[in-house]
């Protein structure tokens, strides 16, 4: 015994789309949506008797209609399927560029040990003439200290 069917509408605005189905997820994968619009209050069971009768000779195939043809069953017309053998998913192109961009980041991080080696040898160079030129300027500080103070006693 064949499955009793439905006939779903959904719209986009401009274009109610019909389908005779046997459930809300066969109307959907017919409409090829990806997001349950009957959910979202997007799409709707009718039971429009010329919307039936028609949708009903063509059980799974997707009607289409403009929006505003309220009964006008001429203007109903098959949908046109998408392009065949386009394929569903990122191009080849997108592929090589996010694994040519993840290669980069792999080399980067490779490197960021040698990267923080060289950081820290040079703040320990800085660190060491840092040492350095304070001595320099303490010996330099005393010697002038004396100096002064032995110009000081010169002058009593």
């Amino acid at each position: 015994m064949a499955a009793r069917l439905k006939v779903f509408v959904t719209s986009d605005g401009l274009t109610d789309y019909v389908v005779a189905a046997s459930s809300r997820p066969k109307a959907l994968a017919a409409w090829g949506a990806h997001q349950d619009l009957f959910k979202t209050g997007g799409a709707r069971e009718t039971d429009d008797p010329d919307l039936v009768t028609a949708a009903s000779a063509r059980p799974g195939e997707v009607l289409r209609r403009p929006s505003d043809a309220k009964g006008a069953l001429a203007a109903l017309a098959t949908a046109k399927p998408g392009k065949p053998g386009k394929p569903k998913g990122p191009s080849v192109a997108s592929l090589r560029k996010v694994a040519g961009l993840e290669d980069k980041l792999t080399e980067l991080r490779a490197r960021r040990d040698d990267v923080l080696a060289e950081i820290d040898a040079a703040r320990a160079a800085l660190e060491e003439r840092e040492a350095l030129a304070r001595n320099r300027f303490e010996v330099d500080q005393a010697k002038l200290v004396l100096d002064l103070r032995k110009a000081r006693s010169a002058l009593d």
